[in-house]
């Protein structure tokens, strides 16, 4: 019976394989017909990557048919395929084993042309790495297209995600020093136009930080070639790079450039570096430190603090029990934001958290040069790596993130209400006003009404361009914007936990 295990176990045993594809012909399904002759005649080596292939194959055909189990069942989840609904692990393995043997034998051929050019991939920038071992030459030795991946063994329809082509987008940031970010941005262009990914990619000296889109085939050279690039492979693994369901079609475009700073906090990374952050808590200690303050009877003359470090629209859909939500617009009023209210943060253990983790690294660098905390934490791998270990954990609602989605869900629970009625709503629209382009609460029955834009201001604004067609293509600050306080002060050590406006506007920066 073919293994339950996680798909991506063993991965790292599979990398030390050495693998000789070259001369096998992967769109033929008899190699990878369990009944060939020819799969007796491979080597150990091969041998051992086909049964991987196979398994991790079958592995992720089992997960596609994941359905939620009722809640009156302990299990957390079902399966159904076929229309047929399966409650245990052996009978959706036996089903899938006799009636989709097809299907697997398909999905391991895809697999080990996967690990082919990740192999293939991995070796030859081992190999230019050898040839150059200092980093602070690489940039100048070696051409953009050195450092692209070999892409020729594959379809191009294989590197474009769409109907059919599932795709995924990565989040990721690495803080290190880069002596020539003029050239990664080159790179950075170059590898992703190579691979049809879209997104946006910040460098500076400090580092990188990006959020790319693309079929799951190019998302996964590119962790390939960024995990043995000299410049970050002693900084990044592979657990660094946060995924979810999305493509090329969650941007508009692919947008890269150098910038101050990777993340926008407004202050200099000479002025506050990110060598001296907080103190890293895996989401498993950081679920205990939560877990530990929740239970406390009197949680406001608690020592500690749960800080969200991000803007108020993304805590306002998405935030973790007994949390203090800056009621904020942007990561770079987060300064001003502590400084105005530096007298919450006097002797207290300070519990810090954002998407990724990124905006922690600056900000409890900020926090700490206070010196008044006991001790500041974070949450290594950010809201994206604790909802993976714990979706039903302490952090209710949706997960918000900077692209075409504007939020990933994990569990059930709403959080917000719309913005008009009351009643639960977490989905984000556009408003109507095409200038104003800020998000807004607003249910269906709401929107049918005509109800869609996330002020009064705004709507009378749309109105009256509908009945003029001529209109400006600027952007333009909403009123009730313009009404909110840059840098609000909390009245009481907890403070408000949300946003009490009506309108959030997702501001411009690359932040996670």
């Amino acid at each position: 019976m073919p293994s339950s295990t996680s798909p991506d176990q063993g991965d790292d045993d599979l990398e030390a394989c050495v693998l000789r594809f070259s001369d096998l012909d992967l769109k033929d399904t008899s190699l990878i017909n369990p009944s060939s002759s020819l799969k007796a005649e491979l080597d150990v080596s091969t041998k051992k990557k086909y049964s991987f292939a196979k398994k991790k194959a079958f592995a992720l055909f089992v997960k596609t048919k994941e359905v939620p189990a009722p809640p009156c069942e302990c299990k957390e989840k079902w399966w159904k395929c076929c229309q047929q609904l399966f409650t245990d692990p052996t009978s959706i393995h036996r089903h899938v084993a006799t009636q989709h043997a097809d299907e697997i034998c398909h999905e391991t051929a895809s697999v080990l042309k996967q690990l082919a050019v990740t192999s293939s991939t991995s070796k030859s920038l081992e190999s230019a790495d050898k040839r150059n071992p200092f980093k602070e030459d690489l940039t100048h030795n070696h051409e953009v297209s050195t450092w692209l991946p070999d892409i020729s063994c594959f379809n191009p329809d294989e590197l474009i995600s769409g109907p059919g082509n599932e795709g995924e987008v990565l989040l990721y940031y690495c803080y290190c020093d880069l002596k020539d970010p003029d050239w990664v941005c080159a790179w950075q262009t170059a590898l992703c136009q190579h691979l049809h990914l879209t997104g946006k990619v910040r460098i500076a000296t400090e580092g990188i930080n990006g959020t790319v889109g693309g079929s799951r085939l190019a998302t996964r050279l590119y962790v390939s070639v960024m995990l043995s690039c000299p410049l970050f492979k002693d900084y990044l693994c592979k657990d660094d790079f946060k995924t979810s369901k999305g493509g090329a079609c969650c941007f508009p475009e692919l947008r890269v450039g150098v910038f101050e700073e990777i993340v926008p906090m407004g202050i200099s990374p000479n002025k506050i570096s990110y060598k001296k952050p907080g103190i890293h808590l895996s989401p498993g200690e950081f679920h205990k430190e939560v877990e530990k303050f929740l239970s406390q009877a009197n949680q406001e003359e608690s020592d500690t603090i749960l800080l969200d470090c991000r803007n108020f629209y993304e805590s306002k859909i998405g935030r973790f029990q007994g949390c203090l939500a800056p009621d904020i617009r942007k990561f770079s009023y987060f300064p001003s934001y502590v400084d105005e209210n530096l007298e919450l943060f006097k002797e207290k253990r300070v519990l810090m958290y954002c998407t990724g983790g990124i905006r922690c690294e600056r900000g409890s660098a900020y926090l700490k040069t206070k010196g008044v905390c006991k001790e500041v934490f974070q949450l290594k791998g950010g809201i994206h790596k604790y909802l993976e270990e714990f979706p039903d954990g302490f952090y209710k609602g949706k997960l918000f993130v900077f692209d075409e989605r504007y939020a990933l869900s994990f569990n059930n629970d709403i959080v917000s209400e719309c913005s008009y009625c009351g009643v639960p709503w977490d989905h984000y629209k556009l408003c109507s006003t095409p200038q104003c382009r800020q998000l807004v609460l607003t249910c269906p029955a709401c929107q049918e009404r005509g109800f869609t834009a996330c002020c009064a201001t705004c709507q009378d604004k749309g109105n009256r361009q509908a009945a003029s067609p001529a209109q400006s293509s600027f952007k333009e600050e909403c009123e009730c914007t313009a009404r909110r306080p840059r840098v609000p002060r909390e009245l009481s050590q907890r403070g408000p936990l949300t946003a009490g406006a009506s309108s959030l506007e997702p501001g411009a920066q690359a932040g996670c």
